[in-house]
């Protein structure tokens, strides 16, 4: 989940009668949770049915903002490594390696220069080759091997 969306589910929030959300999607969580009396709670019985309690809770009535629970994964903790991002300039299917029994392009540490592979995206059955914009370190590698990425999602980060 992109940053930007975060911040438009907690303005969401704030506008509803909601008081906490919780999303998990493929190695991250996010609980959102505000303190207004009444916490409505859902719980997945029988395949198809969904029950949903009403509690009272009147302990504390803070905002959302005091009471926001963000666990993320590594990739939305950019500002804490320093470099250059590499971006996707697609959605597609990120590849490591041209092949499955091939090594990887790169690997963190190795030292790359402007122009060489990084990694393919798959898009539509094309095979694209995204190359570093920069000479530098490879510190970190922000996307897994066969994993979709979007359109302006950080790949790399070389320094």
């Amino acid at each position: 989940m992109e940053y930007k969306k975060i911040l438009e589910l907690i303005h969401e929030m704030n506008q509803t009668d909601l008081t906490k959300v919780e999303i998990e999607q493929e190695g991250f969580r996010i609980c959102l949770e505000k303190n207004s009396g009444n916490v409505a709670t859902m719980q997945q019985g029988n395949p198809g049915e969904t029950i949903v309690q009403n509690r009272n809770t009147s302990e504390n009535r803070n905002t959302l903002e005091n009471n926001l629970e963000i666990e993320a994964p590594e990739e939305f903790q950019l500002e804490k490594t320093q470099g250059e991002k590499v971006i996707s300039p697609m959605v597609g299917t990120f590849y490591v390696s041209s092949a499955p029994e091939n090594p990887p392009f790169v690997k963190v540490g190795d030292k790359v220069m402007k122009g060489q592979t990084l990694c393919i995206i798959e898009a539509m059955k094309l095979m694209n080759e995204i190359e570093s914009d920069f000479d530098g370190e490879l510190v970190k590698i922000l996307a897994s091997n066969e994993q979709m990425v979007e359109f302006g999602q950080p790949l790399f980060i070389i320094r």
